[in-house]
């Protein structure tokens, strides 16, 4: 058993769980940064961000509709998402480096998922299950950091057109790039540094919300554009 503030042993099983994955033909893609939003460390009972691993058969595509045979108890979060095209493993990884590693800004669907009954989770189970990593799906519009300021963009969420969730670029740890920041310097304590070419799932602007089957969630980013995911209603047993 892990005890809920072991860290060093939950990220231990998130390597072993991970590296099974590889070995049955995974490919990593990127990162993903979990619990940098006030709202969804209070939705989660932590005090801290962690991280996990993307995948390639994590990823789908702009209005995709995600089988919810996939997903055990999922919820949707609105994120900015950063695609490297510089390797991010020397240096200072200080706040200006790691902006000039960053090829493009997006808006992002993180759909989080936990093995946990209920989401009751500690620390330790989120960052075992591989920071609660369920599935993603990336926008279309990309934006160079010249063309946004990921600290100043507006987010507002809705599940079949209600609004679910609303928050800003400072609700991510003051700002998404302190959060890509964070993950530079943890990734290479780690030893597998940030690599050109992999996506960075920056953590929720706003408080993640459940899906049901059969919903359609879209999040619109100001400066980043709209990005949508459909979800299967699960067939009758």
């Amino acid at each position: 058993m892990i005890g809920p503030d072991d860290v060093v042993s939950a990220y231990r099983v998130q390597t072993l769980y991970n590296a099974r994955r590889q070995a049955n033909g995974s490919a990593v893609v990127g990162r993903k940064i979990g619990a940098t939003s006030e709202a969804v460390q209070v939705q989660l009972g932590v005090d801290q961000p962690d991280f996990g691993v993307l995948f390639d058969d994590m990823a789908y595509v702009d209005g995709a509709c995600i089988s919810m045979d996939e997903l055990l108890q999922p919820k949707a979060e609105a994120e900015v998402a950063f695609v490297l095209d510089r390797d991010l493993a020397t240096g200072n990884l200080d706040v200006d480096q790691c902006r000039a590693a960053v090829a493009y800004a997006t808006a992002a669907l993180e759909i989080v998922d936990s093995r946990i009954a209920e989401w009751d989770i500690t620390f330790a189970d989120t960052v075992a299950d591989n920071a609660s990593s369920g599935v993603y799906v990336l926008g279309t519009t990309r934006r160079t950091l010249e063309e946004v300021a990921p600290v100043e963009v507006q987010m507002t969420m809705t599940i079949d057109g209600e609004l679910v969730s609303a928050g800003d670029g400072a609700a991510c740890l003051g700002d998404p790039l302190h959060a890509l920041t964070w993950l530079a310097r943890r990734a290479r304590e780690f030893g597998e540094p940030l690599r050109a070419g992999q996506v960075i799932l920056s953590g929720a602007l706003g408080p993640m919300c459940a899906i049901n089957p059969g919903s359609t969630v879209t999040a619109e980013i100001s400066g980043l554009g709209s990005v949508t995911a459909h979800f299967s209603t699960k067939p009758t047993i």
